[in-house]
């Protein structure tokens, strides 16, 4: 079992990064210690603390590979003209869609594959805003991000297959009502020390009391 890492509050929150190279594709990761960090994202706030989540951890090789199969299929047609060097399109730096690919590749052999779901009446999303809605799921999914890190686990936040939802899960037989928020590869890490990622200051996204223009520095 691997002992939890020595990290302040503060080290773990800025520290958890989503790592797409340095997964350890050969060691598999104990069932128990998953279970420890679902244990803990179920305390995250939900509405109405209704806990209308489930989690969905793939370890058969030959399920993990249906899924990673679909989510290549989706990741290659969203980012078809952006793997062309050709191309320059604005976004993501050309390093991040570099290793978004490494993982679309290798996503196979990630060991496990845990996918938050939320159940939703009648499976339908509603129209507008849905911060409500997902504010129920996502933080939980954070939550077990942060617990696999302070345990020696490395993840990588992904939503590439929702563009092909319907597919993955038929071939997890979801029922209708449950939609699918995320897609978090979980392993062992080939990496001891992680670095703040780079962000923007904060005074370039901090408003007090109204929107205020930010003036260019």
């Amino acid at each position: 079992m691997t002992s939890e890492l020595s990290l302040t509050c503060d080290e773990l929150l800025t520290t958890t990064r989503s790592v797409r190279y340095g997964l350890d594709l050969d060691r598999a990761v104990e069932p128990a210690l998953v279970e420890d960090c679902l244990r803990i994202a179920l305390q995250a706030p939900n509405g109405n603390n209704r806990q209308n989540w489930h989690w969905i951890v793939l370890t058969d090789p030959r399920v993990r590979a249906k899924v990673a199969e679909v989510y290549r299929t989706a990741f290659y047609e969203r980012n078809a003209a952006g793997l062309d060097r050709s191309a320059r399109l604005p976004g993501a730096p050309r390093s991040v869609l570099t290793g978004a690919r490494a993982l679309a590749d290798r996503l196979h052999r990630v060991p496990v594959l845990v996918i938050p779901c939320l159940e939703v009446p009648g499976g339908r999303l509603p129209p507008g805003n849905q911060a409500g809605l997902w504010g129920s799921l996502l933080p939980a999914a954070w939550s077990f991000a942060l617990a696999a890190r302070s345990r020696g686990l490395v993840t990588a936040w992904t939503t590439v297959h929702l563009d092909r939802e319907q597919e993955v899960a038929d071939l997890l037989g979801l029922p209708p009502t449950v939609r699918q928020g995320a897609l978090l590869p979980t392993a062992h890490s080939l990496r001891t020390a992680f670095r703040p990622g780079p962000r923007r200051p904060l005074d370039e996204v901090l408003h007090h009391n109204a929107w205020q223009p930010v003036r260019p520095g």
